[in-house]
């Protein structure tokens, strides 16, 4: 566990080893500090207080409320950010395949189906229960059991907000050998170069990027490489040789790019 203050700012993060992939977060902000973004793991976010606004594909934007619990699963795209004055709020993101085994409806259960905001009260306390259980040092099978039954309250709650994933596996595999390239590639490349890879235009690729992903081609790449980023400084590494490993033309690029995706620093994260 770590506290983190900056400017008037609170980032805390907590790990578990034990758990996969397991990291609760309480936060307090000001200013917009997420850009569009997704993660691959599977997430809970709980609003404790203050305006915020979460934009994705419910309706484009749509107000949060204190009280309000958020369930995003891997891979949507998302961004929540204050409204105006300050705004506390909690994370807890997991391993989707280890969460899933804990739904009752497994790989049928409706909080994979897209994000859902919840306006329950008793959810939120559920939430802030659990993120207690794991900044508090909760034994693991308690842990592990206050998720199973978060789990089927979300799944019995009825959603103020939803909005279902729509995917395009046609589409998906098509752009398959451009995600690719974008993942792997330290060098930036050409967008004209990726289309013409799968027989799209430029403006095509970017159409289809979007529909496919939520993403333009620069942004999906920049979300990728934080994605690894948080892992390997979950690992230990350095964030010098985690930003040249990733292909950051520098360690104050990393820094930029990494904030607008964690909404805290490199250092901080890693601490």
């Amino acid at each position: 566990m770590r506290w983190v203050r900056r400017g008037g700012r609170v980032a805390e993060f907590c790990r578990r080893e034990g758990l996969p992939e397991l990291e609760a977060r309480r936060s307090c902000r000001e200013n917009t500090c997420y850009r569009p973004h997704a993660h691959d793991s599977f997430s809970i976010g709980a609003v404790d207080a203050g305006s915020s606004v979460l934009t994705g594909p419910i309706d484009g934007t749509t107000r949060l409320e204190p009280g309000d619990v958020i369930v995003i699963p891997a891979g949507q795209v998302h961004a929540c950010n204050p409204d105006h004055g300050q705004w506390r709020y909690q994370m807890i993101h997991v391993d989707q395949d280890w969460a899933t085994c804990l739904m009752p409806g497994r790989i049928s259960s409706p909080l994979l189906d897209g994000i859902r905001v919840l306006r329950h009260p008793d959810l939120h306390s559920r939430v802030s229960a659990l993120n207690d259980a794991i900044f508090t040092d909760g034994t693991l099978e308690a842990i592990t059991s206050q998720f199973a039954l978060l789990f089927t309250e979300l799944e019995g709650a009825a959603p103020e907000h939803a909005a279902a994933t729509e995917s395009d596996p046609d589409l998906l595999i098509r752009l398959a050998p451009v995600l690719q390239r974008l993942r792997a590639d330290l060098a930036n490349p050409a967008l004209t170069e990726l289309a013409e890879s799968i027989g799209m235009t430029k403006y095509q690729l970017i159409r289809a990027m979007r529909r496919a992903t939520g993403l333009s081609p620069l942004a999906w790449r920049q979300n990728a490489r934080i994605v690894r980023a948080r892992h390997m400084l979950r690992q230990g590494r350095p964030i010098a040789e985690t930003a040249h490993m990733l292909g950051f033309s520098d360690q104050s690029h990393f820094h930029r790019v990494f904030r607008a995706h964690v909404a805290a620093s490199p250092g901080s994260y890693r601490e």
